[in-house]
């Protein structure tokens, strides 16, 4: 062979590869910065298994009988993977954590604006003020924020009226419906084992065992179910298909009325004395200070001190030192 074809050769072969190498380094570094984004292929093994355990997880979970996701792609969005599944004709976005604990159902974008900053709260008095929050049982922030509203509770549940109402729709599956018909009946039954309930479940999402915990007599939770379902077609609305909102959603219409009146969108939705209110913090002494400010007289609980550790989204006792907002809604 030429010597001189031979060392020519050589160099092209060097130089393709150094130009392949360069190439898979940039969009690398350019997925890295976010500016674009990788199929599942590229993102590798990670995405791909994450993306298959969201499919799976959402078709055993949240999507009724009959119905099927099927994975389209995986982005990477930084700290989060956006999968972008199929079910029908719909084509929504889920969010999973790069730890792969979490599944989100929406995304907040959490830059504040600086042309339209948050108006300030102006909360409306009251001797006794009324607090209602409204949340989907197994909603990740609904679940966060009943842990809040827990401990402010069991400190001035004798100074003020406290309320836990539900959206009118799910968004977690047959489960949800379950869990919040038990819940809405266990809270008419008796708020204080209701509140104990709730500590547990939010915690553990042990259901049997944190009934257990209660006095609740079990007969009459079953007969306050069934007539509660019936009364407000909630099984029915399920299984018929043409009455789910957005044809994605099922109605839940126990609080319907309520969901009217204050315009409820998601979970968590907080109203006090009749008005919307936006908790910025999550934690319970800044919902204390929040409830405190809506009395004509704060009485002298409000000068106690709550924790300020901002529980973690999801049931679980952990606390979390990242975001404090988010919520599930359409």
């Amino acid at each position: 062979m030429n010597f001189t074809k031979f060392i020519k050769s050589k160099i092209v072969v060097i130089a393709v590869l150094v130009l392949v190498v360069a190439g898979g380094f940039f969009v690398f570094w350019q997925a890295k910065q976010g500016k674009i984004d990788l199929p599942v292929l590229l993102l590798g093994s990670r995405a791909d298994k994450l993306g298959s355990e969201a499919i799976d997880f959402i078709n055993k979970n949240l999507l009724s009988p009959g119905t099927t996701a099927t994975l389209v792609k995986v982005t990477n969005e930084g700290s989060v993977y956006k999968i972008k599944i199929k079910v029908g004709n719909e084509e929504p976005d889920v969010y999973v954590s790069k730890d792969g604990r979490f599944l989100f159902t929406a995304a907040f974008e959490m830059k504040k604006s600086e042309t339209s900053p948050s108006p300030s709260q102006e909360l409306p008095k009251a001797d006794k003020p009324d607090v209602k929050l409204f949340v989907m049982s197994y909603c990740p922030y609904g679940l966060q924020m009943e842990k809040v509203y827990l401990p402010v509770y069991q400190l001035l549940k004798d100074k003020a009226d406290f309320e836990i109402d539900f959206v009118d729709y799910i968004m977690h599956g047959k489960q949800e419906i379950d869990e919040n018909l038990r819940q809405y009946c266990i809270q008419n039954q008796n708020k204080e084992e209701f509140a104990k309930y709730l500590d547990c479940f939010a915690k553990t999402g042990e259901v049997d065992s944190c009934l257990s915990q209660t006095s609740i007599n079990q007969t009459e939770l079953s007969e306050c179910v069934a007539s509660a379902d019936d009364q407000f077609k909630i099984t029915s609305q399920y299984d018929d298909k043409s009455t789910w909102v957005s044809g994605q959603y099922p109605k839940f219409d126990i609080h319907q009325d309520l969901n009217e009146k204050y315009s409820v969108q998601g979970s968590p939705t907080v109203i006090i004395n009749d008005q919307e209110v936006s908790v910025a913090e999550r934690s319970p002494e800044a919902f204390k200070n929040l409830v405190c400010q809506a009395f004509n007289n704060p009485p002298q609980e409000c000068s106690q001190t709550l924790s300020t550790d901002v529980p973690a989204a999801g049931i679980g006792s952990e606390t979390t030192s990242g975001s404090s907002g988010g919520g599930c809604g359409q």
